[in-house]
């Protein structure tokens, strides 16, 4: 499975971004999708994760109520939509890939994308 991020920018405080992650291969649908940030200077955070049927979602505690991932099987497709962003918000986001079984944890997912960088001006 190949992975594209893409829909990063900058914005202002209080704005919203959504970002796309287009996966290649007819199997998507069999895959656990996962959203992750690096910050400079630290470490990489889970952000969101989906199961693959679009069925559950889940979310770090910081973006709860304010992000939201949904998927698009039939267009290999996952999405996040970020609102009320904030200045820590800012990072690079990487979309990531497990063979059916979702996780938080970055070192179970096998397939990565080249990341997008958000970046929220305060």
């Amino acid at each position: 499975v190949q992975l594209q991020a893409y829909g990063g920018g900058l914005v202002q405080a209080g704005g919203s971004l959504r970002l796309s992650c287009a996966a290649s291969g007819r199997t998507f649908s069999s895959y656990a999708m996962g959203w992750f940030r690096q910050a400079p200077g630290k470490g990489r955070e889970f952000v969101a994760a989906i199961t693959w049927s679009g069925g559950n979602t889940y979310y770090a505690d910081s973006v709860k109520g304010r992000f939201t991932i949904s998927r698009d099987n039939a267009k290999n497709t996952v999405y996040l939509q970020m609102n009320s962003l904030k200045p820590e918000d800012t990072a690079v986001y990487y979309c990531a890939a497990q063979w059916k079984v979702v996780s938080i944890s970055p070192a179970d997912y096998t397939y990565w994308g080249q990341g997008t960088q958000v970046t929220v001006s305060s």
